[in-house]
C-alpha cells in the first residue's frame, strides 16, 4: 500500500529555486507510474490527491499566476481509466498537462493512442492540454544505428505532424543531449539530423493545424499548418515508400512568403505565384548516414559554429511537388 506524497524536500527545493529567481516552465510529479507502471506504480486516487498538494505548494510560492510553473502528469504510458480517473480526482484547474510517453518506432497504431489521449482531455480535463512529455522512437537510450540518423526522421517528423492531428499542445523529443536518439550528437555537439527536421518544423508550422486529407497511398503522410509568420500554408510531406515517387497537386496552394512577380504580356499583367520547397535527404542515399542534405546540399555548422542558412528551393506554384523515395 502506497502511501500519502510526502512533499517536505520537494517544497524546499521548489522554494530555494523561486527565491532565486529561477524560471521553471513546469514541474511533474514522478516519472512512469501511471497505469501499470515502470518499477513501481501508484493508484490514480492517490496521485491525483498528490498532484492536489502539488498545487497548492506551487500557489504559495508562486501568488501571482502569471510566473507560476504549469504542472504536468502522469508523465507515463497511456492508460484511459487510470487517466481518466486522474483528471476526475486531481479536478479543474490542477493539472496543465497531460503528459504521456511514446516509444513506437515502426508502428502506426500509436495513432489510436495520441486519439484517445485526445478524448480523455476533452471528457475529463478540457482545462489542461495533452501533450507527448517523452518520445524517443525506440526506448532505453535509442536504436545504436537508427536513432541519430537520418532514417530516425520518418518517425520523428510523423509524430510531429500526427500528435499535432490530435491536439497536442507540446511534443518533448527525448533528448537533446545523451543516448543514442540525442538531437546533437553526444561527443562532438554537431546537430544530428533530427535537429534539422526540428528546426524546419519550429520555424514554418504554426500552432493554427489545418485538416488535411488526399486519395492517393497510405506510404504518403500529408500534414499542413498555417504559416508560423507569414500568411500562406506549411505542408509537411513524408514518402515512406522505398520506391515509389509521388506528384502532389496542393488545392488553394499559397506561398509561405508571399511575393508578386509581375509579368506584362499583351499589355496585361499577370502574377505568378512562387512556392517555397525544403526537400530532406541522406548523404549518398544512405539512410544511416548522420548527414542530412537541404535541396541537395549538405546542413553543415559554419567555421563559426553556427546553424547554416537553410534556404528553400523556388519553384512555380501551379507545378506538383514531386517527393522522390529513398531506396
Amino acid at each position: 500500500m502506497i502511501g500519502k506524497w510526502h512533499h517536505g524536500n520537494a517544497r524546499d527545493f521548489m522554494n530555494y529555486t523561486a527565491h532565486k529567481g529561477y524560471k521553471i516552465d513546469s514541474y511533474e510529479l514522478g516519472n512512469e507510474l501511471c497505469g501499470s507502471g515502470v518499477s513501481a506504480r501508484i493508484l490514480p486516487e492517490q496521485y491525483g490527491k498528490d498532484v492536489i498538494t502539488l498545487k497548492t505548494v506551487l500557489r504559495k510560492l508562486y501568488p501571482d499566476p502569471s510566473s507560476r510553473p504549469k504542472i504536468l502528469g502522469p508523465g507515463g504510458f497511456y492508460d484511459e481509466q487510470w487517466f481518466n480517473t486522474f483528471l476526475e480526482v486531481s479536478g479543474p484547474d490542477v493539472v496543465d498537462g497531460l503528459t504521456h510517453h511514446i516509444y513506437n518506432l515502426g508502428a502506426d497504431e500509436i495513432a489510436q493512442t495520441h486519439k484517445d489521449v485526445s478524448t480523455t482531455v476533452k471528457l475529463f480535463g478540457p482545462w489542461s492540454g495533452a501533450w507527448v512529455g517523452e518520445a524517443g522512437g525506440a526506448y532505453n537510450s535509442g536504436g545504436k544505428d537508427v536513432s541519430h540518423a537520418f532514417v530516425n526522421g520518418f518517425w520523428y517528423l510523423d509524430q510531429l505532424g500526427m500528435t499535432s492531428t490530435f491536439n497536442h499542445k507540446v511534443f518533448c523529443r527525448q533528448a537533446l543531449i545523451g543516448g543514442n536518439y540525442a538531437l546533437l550528437n553526444t561527443t562532438s555537439f554537431i546537430p544530428n539530423p533530427d535537429y534539422y527536421g526540428a528546426l524546419l518544423w519550429h520555424r514554418l508550422m504554426g500552432q493554427q493545424v489545418l485538416s488535411t486529407s488526399h486519395d492517393g497511398s497510405p506510404y504518403l503522410r500529408a500534414y499542413s499548418h498555417c504559416s508560423k509568420k507569414t500568411s500562406g500554408i506549411s505542408v509537411l510531406l513524408i514518402n515512406m515508400s522505398n520506391s515509389t515517387t509521388f506528384e502532389v497537386s496542393v488545392m488553394d496552394d499559397l506561398n509561405l512568403y508571399p511575393e508578386e512577380y509581375s509579368l506584362t504580356s499583351g499589355g496585361y499583367s499577370t502574377y505568378v505565384w512562387q512556392r517555397e520547397e525544403y526537400h530532406l535527404t541522406p548523404k549518398d542515399g544512405n539512410i544511416q548516414s548522420d548527414v542530412v542534405l537541404l535541396n541537395g546540399t549538405p546542413l553543415k555548422l559554419t567555421e563559426s559554429s553556427d546553424i547554416p542558412a537553410m534556404d528553400p528551393q523556388v519553384v512555380d506554384a501551379a507545378s506538383p511537388i514531386t517527393v522522390r523515395p529513398i531506396p
